[in-house]
C-alpha cells in the first residue's frame, strides 16, 4: 500500500461516516490521546512495569501505533496536506542534515553519553554539570 493511497481511504472511508467533519483540533487530541497510549507501553517495554509478556505488549502497541497514525493521517488530510510528499520532504532533509555518517555517529555517541550522565546523577552516581556535553 502506498502512503496516499492509505490517506484517500482513509478520507473517503470517513466521509461515509459523516467523521470529516472532526475539527482538526479535536483530532489533534485524539492523537495525542493514542500517543500516551504508545507512551506507556513503550515504557512497559522498557520494564516500567511487569506482569504481561513481552509478546501482549507489542501486539497491543501496534495497535495503538496504527491508531495513532490513523488521527495523523487524518489531520493531515484536514490540514490539505499530501502525507507521501511530506514524508519524501522528510527524506531529503534528513539526508541533507546527517548524510555525513560519521558527524552522525559522533552526535549519537555525545547524546547516549549525555543520557548516561543524566541516569548516573539521577542514582547519585556523580554530580552534574550544567557544562557536561
Amino acid at each position: 500500500m502506498h502512503i496516499s493511497e492509505y490517506q484517500r481511504w482513509l478520507e473517503e472511508w470517513d466521509r461515509q461516516r459523516g467523521w470529516h467533519r472532526v475539527s482538526p483540533s479535536h483530532t489533534l487530541i485524539h492523537a495525542l490521546e493514542e500517543m500516551g497510549e504508545v507512551a506507556r507501553l513503550v515504557l512497559h517495554l522498557e520494564g516500567y512495569k511487569g506482569g504481561e509478556s513481552l509478546e501482549a505488549v507489542r501486539a497491543e502497541l501496534a495497535t495503538e501505533l496504527s491508531d495513532l497514525f490513523v488521527f495523523l493521517f487524518k489531520l493531515a488530510y484536514q490540514c490539505g496536506i499530501d502525507m507521501e510528499e511530506a514524508l519524501k520532504a522528510g527524506q531529503a532533509k534528513a539526508d541533507e542534515r546527517w548524510g555525513d555518517l560519521a558527524a552522525a555517529r559522533a552526535e549519537l555517541e555525545r547524546y547516549l553519553a549525555r543520557q548516561a550522565g543524566n541516569l548516573a546523577h539521577l542514582q547519585g552516581d556523580s554530580p552534574a554539570s550544567s557544562s557536561d556535553p
